[in-house]
């Protein structure tokens, strides 16, 4: 919305954030309203009280809704379309087995935990821990030992992964809101996700499961085999993986060629290696290909179709979630909200990046879902980010992953992900809390203080 002045000033702008998200809690929490109606009748409101002219108010929410969903949609659809190809092939027994015979039995959590990095670039989190949870099982009792030792690494992996590397919802909408580069994202939380995931998920895992003895299942997911009639080789499975990653990261490399003047902009080879590398066309390419290289001698051309579009269903409410999300961020910053919170930041001198994890975090604790707090927190960072003096694109993917830490840390029992670790492995709350609540919090914090780092000695 342009030439819109802000009506109030710096407290009570922040006055009527602080009311806004008091009120998006207390309907997510005391009421029990999905958080998609919650975020579109909380912006409704703010753009109202923050004294947004009645006229603009749906066009200021459509704005951010259209703005976040443009990225959001295509990256979020498509990644799923490929992970739902290799779940029902047997991508992900592939790939499990292969890593177990090169390490060995004795390294099975370790093959485990890499095999489920590896599957966890297009997969979700819940989605990846179903399809690899019998393999874990599989494993768990063929090797012996307590299985929080196998499962903890698997599920930590797939944790890392949805939180720090695009096309996963949390950092695209991140990215998306304050401005950061995708391709820098994709780079920077991949090559962060595996120190994290090594220290907070591998290492506390083996301590876990010497800690506490917990046995496998025996009524869930029958006798934890994998059978497969046609699955695809090991090399098929790694080049589907592989391909959006090189794509998107031929982008970056290129961009930053041409950024230095080593390559010329106006060069058609330079711009078609760019574009190719977008990541939504990278997604759309290897779409294909997955669909081509999977489905050979496997699926009719009916049966992929039916496979990709069902893929979508399952994550429309997640989508939805997130456009109401970049709505609500979109009136925190034309109304003035936003860049009152960036000033006050600025008065106290609590850097951007802890800030972002800081709201996050709280965000996280207080009403459970992970998007709801990526969204709001970034909506809230935006400006104070946009008017910060000398961030890099690198600072702007570890921003990203800031912000992406906060909201991963301190899962409890508000988080659908708490339930569902703690079913499938069958452990009581207690339990739940003493693994998987202290695994998430460990990710956040660890993943935190390596981008922090990160930034503070570049």
């Amino acid at each position: 919305m342009e030439n819109f002045a802000p009506v109030y000033g710096t407290g009570p702008l922040l006055g009527i954030a602080a009311g806004a998200i008091a009120l998006l809690l207390f309907l997510i929490i005391r009421f029990k309203v999905h958080a998609f109606i919650a975020l579109v009748m909380v912006s409704v409101i703010t753009a109202l009280a923050a004294g947004i002219p009645v006229d603009q108010v749906v066009p200021t929410l459509l704005d951010g809704f259209g703005g976040t969903l443009a990225n959001v949609a295509l990256l979020v659809g498509l990644g799923v379309m490929i992970g739902r190809m290799l779940e029902l092939t047997g991508g992900a027994a592939v790939l499990a087995g292969a890593l177990i015979k090169l390490f060995g039995e004795k390294r099975a959590p370790l093959a485990l935990g890499v095999a489920s990095l590896i599957f966890g670039f297009p997969i979700f989190f819940d989605v990846g821990l179903i399809v690899m949870l019998p393999i874990v099982f599989s494993v768990a009792r063929r090797v012996g030992g307590s299985l929080l030792m196998y499962a903890l690494p698997t599920a930590g992996a797939f944790a890392v992964m949805h939180a720090f590397v695009p096309p996963h919802p949390g950092p695209v909408t991140a990215a998306v809101e304050i401005g950061a580069d995708m391709g820098m994202t994709l780079l920077v939380g991949t090559l962060l996700a595996v120190p994290t995931w090594y220290l907070a998920s591998y290492l506390f895992g083996l301590w876990a499961g010497k800690r506490w003895e917990l046995p496998v299942p025996d009524d869930i997911m029958g006798d934890g085999e994998v059978k497969h009639e046609s699955p695809p080789r090991l090399l098929t499975v790694l080049s589907v993986l592989v391909l959006p990653m090189l794509l998107i990261f031929g982008n970056t490399g290129v961009s930053t060629a041409v950024e230095t003047g080593s390559v010329s902009g106006g060069a058609l080879w330079a711009q078609l290696l760019m574009m190719l590398g977008e990541a939504p066309i990278a997604l759309l390419i290897t779409v294909l290909y997955a669909m081509l290289v999977l489905s050979a001698g496997r699926f009719t051309r009916q049966r992929v179709e039916e496979i990709v579009g069902g893929a979508l269903g399952p994550v429309c409410g997640l989508i939805l979630i997130t456009g109401a999300g970049g709505m609500f961020g979109g009136v925190l910053q034309s109304s003035g909200i936003g860049e009152a919170l960036a000033d006050t930041l600025d008065d106290t001198g609590m850097p951007v990046m802890l800030a972002a994890f800081v709201i996050a975090l709280a965000l996280r604790v207080a009403q459970g879902s992970a998007t709801v707090a990526i969204t709001t927190a970034a909506g809230l960072i935006a400006p104070a980010v946009q008017v910060a003096d000398g961030l890099s694109s690198l600072d702007l993917a570890l921003i990203v992953i800031a912000i992406a830490c906060g909201a991963t840390a301190l899962s409890h029992v508000n988080d659908s992900g708490f339930w569902l670790v703690g079913r499938f492995l069958k452990m009581d709350v207690k339990t739940t809390l003493k693994t998987w609540t202290v695994m998430e919090t460990l990710i956040g914090f660890i993943g935190f203080g390596l981008a922090f780092g990160i930034h503070l000695v570049l």
